[in-house]
């Protein structure tokens, strides 16, 4: 099935469609926000919101970008609001913590990747909180391009940003992280 008899069939709420749609995006999408958010329920939750906001709005779909880069669109955003919204629960159960007593604690250190071998466990829960403390564009721009694989184009359509927005916000990724894991690689190499 092409792109278009894709479309075609969503907008007519064809529901084996749907379906293939969501075989054939699910798992590129679960590792795109699952590297956003560096949690496997939070990325599941995501991932579903996304394809159920891809199917109740794919009639206003204008078609001006491919629909992978409309769903990775949506699945990012969903991502960042997932962590605006932890952020802020996270500052009020500070503030108030016996309101939310029951509040799930950040994954921070014990961030498991599932697709790192067990040898390099520990560097990459070092390397995916450095890039957890990136000012968000630069999370995105460097987790799209170095951890997903995505192409500049990809990443342009993705974030909506030209070419050399997103070669800057990679450049100061790098320089950040460099930063933030250069003492580490002082103490591994002594």
């Amino acid at each position: 099935m092409n792109e278009q008899e894709l479309i075609q069939q969503l907008k007519q709420r064809n529901e084996s469609a749907f379906r293939w749609m969501v075989e054939n995006y699910r798992n590129r999408v679960y590792s795109t926000v699952f590297n956003i958010l560096q949690d496997r329920e939070e990325a599941e939750d995501v991932a579903q919101e996304t394809f159920i906001q891809v199917f109740e709005s794919v009639n206003s779909f204008k078609e001006q970008s491919s629909l992978s880069t409309w769903i990775y669109r949506i699945a990012v955003r969903k991502a960042l609001d997932k962590i605006r919204r932890r952020k802020t629960r996270q500052k009020l159960n500070q503030l108030l913590p016996w309101w939310m007593p029951n509040e799930k604690k950040s994954a921070g250190a014990s961030f498991n990747h599932p697709g790192i071998l067990i040898e390099n466990k520990e560097k990459a829960a070092v390397l995916f909180k450095a890039i957890k403390l990136l000012p968000e564009q630069q999370q995105l721009a460097f987790t799209l391009i170095k951890v997903q694989g995505m192409n500049y184009e990809e990443t342009c359509a993705i974030l909506q940003k030209n070419v050399k927005a997103v070669e800057s916000l990679m450049s100061r990724a790098t320089v950040n992280l460099q930063k933030q894991l250069e003492g580490y690689y002082k103490t591994l190499n002594k």
